[in-house]
């Protein structure tokens, strides 16, 4: 019902009762469950720790008037510091298992991300900042928690990645034709909030994969993915506030 599946046999085909909790999700044995928490926590302490330097150098971006005007002044730098993030995937993915390469890696990707976020902070008034920060924190803290609590009640989030893929393509096409075709400001707060949506249907499912799916040496990338969600989620939310705004 509702699209997921009940995961309803343990290890060796055992039955095992949905309502017992106790371990992430039916049929985990204990000492799979302590690992997996172990591999949890090291994936949200990486999380947490791209999200304070995503602050700091977002901050400083807003703070510091030269550099901000810097990156606002000179398109190509701009734009290199918009395309070095998905040229850094390639490199992150493939050393994201051997140390420190992995997280030389993440912190050059981390950066550059916290310089773009930066720039669209500083030219934003700071009540709708705050009021993104805010709702994002709210958003990801309420569907994390809920991804926990379903998995442990068997319930599979799977189904949706092929939804949330078409969507996430349908979305990167639309911000294209807005180079040449810019939306008006309803538009905007409209594509704001259903790529809100779209991002918070991520959080769902890679939280699920976190839970489930990623193997233990995938920490690196499961911290990426997740980052991205966020990332995306509250730019989607600032977009969509801003929109609201202008609209008014």
């Amino acid at each position: 019902m509702f699209g997921y599946e009940r995961v309803e046999k343990g290890v060796g085909g055992l039955d095992v009762d949905l309502e017992a909790g106790g371990t992430l999700y039916p049929g985990l044995s204990r000492g799979e469950n302590e690992l997996r928490w172990g591999f949890i926590r090291k994936v949200y302490g990486i999380l947490t720790a791209q999200v304070i330097l995503t602050t700091a150098v977002s901050a400083v971006t807003v703070l510091h008037r030269p550099l901000n005007l810097a990156l606002i002044s000179s398109p190509g730098l701009s734009l290199f510091l918009a395309l070095l993030p998905f040229v850094l995937l390639w490199p992150l993915y493939h050393y994201q298992q051997k140390h420190p390469l992995n997280f030389v890696f993440l912190g050059l990707f981390t950066v550059c991300l916290s310089l773009s976020i930066g720039v669209a902070c500083a030219n934003t008034q700071g009540r709708i900042v705050l009021e993104a920060l805010i709702l994002t924190s709210a958003v990801v803290a309420s569907l994390t928690g809920y991804s926990f609590w379903a998995s442990r009640k068997g319930k599979d989030f799977s189904f949706l990645g092929p939804i949330l893929f078409v969507s996430l393509i349908v979305l990167l096409l639309t911000t294209f034709i807005q180079i040449f075709f810019p939306l008006g400001p309803a538009s905007v707060a409209v594509f704001g909030g259903l790529g809100a949506l779209v991002f918070s249907g991520f959080i769902v499912y890679d939280t699920d994969n976190l839970i489930k799916r990623y193997t233990y040496d995938e920490y690196i990338w499961a911290s990426v993915i997740l980052y991205l969600d966020v990332l995306n989620l509250f730019l989607s939310i600032l977009n969509m506030l801003k929109g609201m705004q202008s609209d008014g």
